[in-house]
């Protein structure tokens, strides 16, 4: 057996119980709301109903991203044992977490020199992110050294497409993903912008979709042009939403009915407090193995 521990953030929104099922240990971010620090929890303290529910009412949580300190003490545990770390980290194009990861690793390897630390930067995020880190549990499970795994996830990991629409706009416009007045006509006028996360790990805005329905139809329809072998694909699929579960279903129709070859049953996942700090309510995203992102 591999002795290395495989890593993630909680941001990969996954469930727990898969996380734990599968060996991958996971660093806790943090948010606040209503003026009280919480731990990104995979819902336990706070349930993802009462979380979006808060932000319905005018809640505006914010995030922090993980620090040195933080990194250190959670990984420093594996290595006393005797473990290799391979850690996949949220996107640094969303987050300055994969910076304090690496200075937390280049700080442990002196410390503990004869122990491997290898950091990840996975460029995803939400669900994109955790179907990037069970396929590298996959690798690990079937027997891959952690060089092995670290030189996959660096060659297939713009690989991983995100692509995903919103029916409330709020939080991107306070993102500043769109413009103040494109979020008050894109508002009124029911317009989904359906977005993507690109090379370099950054939400960009891709097109604009008049009403929910026809964005579903087009998240699916990127599925269609960017799934490694077509309509033919044979690999795992993720879905995530943030309260609007009619709508994640809506889309896993869809693909079950375009991709009769997938590889087990469509993941439908909750987007976590962090993600959903910035989403908000209303955002639906599909993720699947395609072409490398290129732009």
């Amino acid at each position: 057996m591999n002795n290395y521990q495989l890593i993630c953030g909680s941001t990969v929104d996954l469930p727990k119980e898969h996380l734990d099922s599968r060996n991958i240990a996971y660093i806790p971010f943090h948010f606040n709301i209503d003026g009280v620090e919480y731990e990104d929890d995979f819902g336990t303290t706070i349930t993802y109903d009462e979380f979006y529910k808060r932000i319905a009412e005018g809640a505006m949580p914010t995030t922090s991203q993980v620090n040195v300190e933080s990194h250190i003490e959670f990984f420093e545990p594996f290595l006393k044992e005797g473990r290799d770390i391979l850690y996949i980290c949220f996107s640094s194009g969303l987050s300055g977490t994969y910076n304090n990861a690496c200075l937390a690793a280049e700080e442990l390897k002196e410390k503990y020199p004869e122990r491997k630390v290898f950091v990840v930067d996975s460029l995803g995020a939400s669900s994109g992110y955790g179907l990037l880190v069970d396929y590298i549990a996959d690798l690990r499970d079937n027997g891959a050294t952690i060089e092995e795994a670290y030189n996959w996830a660096e060659e297939n990991k713009l690989k991983v497409h995100h692509w995903f629409f919103s029916t409330d706009l709020t939080h991107y416009r306070r993102g500043g993903r769109i413009s103040a007045t494109a979020a008050i006509f894109g508002t009124l006028l029911g317009v989904c912008p359906v977005l993507n996360v690109d090379k370099n790990g950054k939400l960009v805005p891709r097109k604009k979709v008049r009403g929910k329905k026809n964005a579903i139809i087009e998240v699916v329809k990127m599925m269609e042009q960017h799934a490694q072998e077509g309509l033919n694909y044979s690999e795992r699929c993720y879905i995530c939403h943030s309260a609007c579960l009619e709508d994640a279903k809506a889309i896993a129709d869809l693909v079950e009915d375009k991709f009769p070859n997938l590889k087990g049953k469509i993941m439908i996942n909750d987007i976590g407090t962090v993600i959903g700090s910035h989403s908000g309510p209303g955002t639906a995203a599909l993720f699947f193995m395609g072409d490398k992102r290129i732009d």
